[in-house]
């Protein structure tokens, strides 16, 4: 779930023209914090979930969609 959810987050960051830098000041986190989510090594905390969200321009259901998708 980890390596999915982190690959999302670099495919919205890379959508919106954004590097690890500048992802990392817009959503008050470390770039190392950044840089461990993309390579799902690292288990965001929910505020951490929500600054990436807001950082991104993205809902964080949005955001959380292909971990677990939906039950058809």
């Amino acid at each position: 779930m980890l390596k999915t959810f982190g690959r999302g987050m670099r495919s919205f960051r890379k959508q919106r023209g954004l590097t690890q830098d500048e992802l990392a000041v817009a959503a008050k986190l470390s770039r190392n914090y950044i840089s461990d989510i993309e390579r799902g090594i690292r288990n965001p905390s929910l505020l951490a979930l929500v600054r990436l969200s807001r950082a991104l321009r993205r809902p964080l259901c949005e955001m959380l969609e292909d971990v677990e998708p939906r039950a058809r």
